[in-house]
């Protein structure tokens, strides 16, 4: 059985975060680098320590409420608990330029390739069609090689860029950086009602599994799997086997810059919207809610088929509960995003629960513009810093991306084909996605979806591993020999 005191914090708990920061960073001295982290140790949060924040947080904010219900003014702007959280994790050529014993063996595939080597199973756009050889066209930050990332979150841009300050100085030696940076993202909860919510609207996290031993079920629909689902080395991995020992209790993180394209996607909405003979009904949410397969209040459509209802939305005893109709997509398209990726019912608990992923992501960039609404065009960067965690990456975010969201044919009902998923599903060229079970007259009719929304286009990402607290002090802290 894992200990979260051995467990970095984001994996299995999450760090608690109002901010969070992502420093990539390559090794320019081994030695030296291997010889600081020693001293980096203290600074990494557990998944102990995370647990405890999360339970700092309630607690504050529980008194918050009571005061603020006892007329206390001061707690009219209560503000937030100051929780920083810090992790690492290690691309597969961080692990090799370190010189870890076993760093050819840790056994995934995809994650010793990297993502760059990926890209086209995933569906990122290329580049440059015409050219023999295939190029993603992501951002020049994850063309380079990559060596590392230190997640970084807190209640603040200020908390966390401190906590960045000194973690260089600690990655300092003999006044010379033993890392070259190269790029630092921020990423931001949403402000206001939208707290919780991705930038296209729709409530975000809902449907997280429980880890067997860690978390217990909090609320109705939600899946409990095995700790080697996420936990490498533990029961479900099935290749804990022929893991080198130092990957117990780590995890694979993916790290994805996806963009959002929020505007155009509103647009559609309001463009395509069907008919559904409900003067009541707003027809463009109701695509929307379709397309995604919960409304944003995150009621889902199989139980409000054609209005939000924002008090199932908001209850966690009931926004979770419920299931697909095998073959059937009445209540909800075979393309809708959440069934792509949770086929509740299309598929047997045991085939689903290996795939599921702990997800951990934050948007970034601004609100959408007046002028951008106006307009229906984009005109500021924005999107989600995606990542997620699992032992497994050829049976976690590669196969969910890959086989799932991608996949034309899944599920495999006929006569309808799914396409993609309306959301999250990738096209290497500009073909035109088509999806059925949106006109309610005929749900084999393919609806066309005339842009990808979410992109990888000036994105990217790279695959890391985030080793356990016992490994990073007597593995990757080593002198090198």
């Amino acid at each position: 059985m894992a200990s979260l005191a051995d467990i970095q914090g984001d994996i299995v708990v999450g760090l608690s975060k109002e901010t969070e920061l992502f420093f990539f960073f390559e090794i320019l001295d081994v030695t030296a680098f291997r010889s600081q982290i020693t001293d980096l140790i203290p600074l990494i949060t557990t998944a102990e320590q995370a647990q405890k924040g999360r339970s700092d947080i309630r607690a504050f904010k529980a008194k918050q409420r009571k005061l603020a219900t006892d007329g206390d003014e001061e707690t009219s702007d209560p503000g937030t608990l100051p929780v920083v959280g810090v992790n690492i994790a290690f691309s597969a050529k961080g692990i090799e330029k370190m010189e870890v014993t076993g760093s050819d063996n840790i056994g995934d595939e995809i994650f010793n390739a990297g993502m760059i080597k990926d890209a086209k199973n995933l569906g990122d756009k290329e580049k440059l069609p015409q050219q023999p050889e295939y190029q993603p066209e992501w951002n020049e930050i994850f063309l380079q090689e990559i060596h590392g990332v230190i997640l970084i979150t807190g209640d603040t841009h200020h908390a966390v860029y401190t906590k960045l300050d000194e973690v260089k100085t600690i990655l300092t030696k003999e006044n010379t950086s033993v890392v070259r940076e190269i790029a630092t993202l921020v990423g931001d909860v949403r402000p206001g009602d939208q707290r919780g919510h991705e930038h296209f609207g729709y409530k975000d996290g809902i449907s997280q599994p429980a880890i067997d031993g860690i978390d217990a079920i909090s609320s109705p629909g939600q899946s409990k799997v095995d700790q080697g689902v996420v936990l490498v080395g533990r029961g479900g991995d099935d290749d804990a086997n022929t893991r080198p020992s130092w990957a117990l209790d780590g995890s694979f993180l993916a790290f994805r810059k996806l963009l959002q394209k929020v505007p155009e996607f509103n647009q559609f909405l309001v463009d395509k919207a069907p008919s559904v003979g409900d003067p009541t009904a707003n027809v463009a949410d109701l695509l929307g809610a379709r397309l995604v397969g919960r409304w944003k209040s995150g009621a889902p459509v199989t139980e409000a088929p054609l209005r939000d209802d924002v008090d199932l939305g908001n209850d966690p005893q009931r926004n979770n509960d419920f299931t697909f109709i095998k073959g059937n997509q009445q209540s909800c398209p075979f393309a809708a995003h959440v069934r792509k990726m949770n086929p509740r019912g299309d598929l047997s608990e045991s085939t689903i629960k290996p795939r599921l992923v702990a997800r951990r992501g934050i948007p970034f960039g601004c609100e959408v513009t007046e002028e951008e609404k106006h307009t229906g065009k984009t005109q500021h960067e924005r999107g989600l810093y995606f990542v997620c965690y699992q032992s497994n990456l050829a049976k976690g975010f590669n196969f969910l991306q890959k086989s799932w969201a991608n996949e034309v044919g899944f599920p495999p009902f006929t006569p309808q084909v799914p396409g993609q998923d309306a959301i999250i599903g990738q096209t290497i060229h500009e073909d035109v996605r088509t999806v059925t079970g949106f006109d309610k007259d005929s749900l084999t009719q393919g609806l066309p979806l005339t842009a990808q929304w979410v992109t990888s286009e000036n994105g990217g990402g790279e695959y890391f591993f985030s080793p356990s607290l016992p490994s990073l002090r007597n593995t990757f802290a080593c002198s090198h020999t």
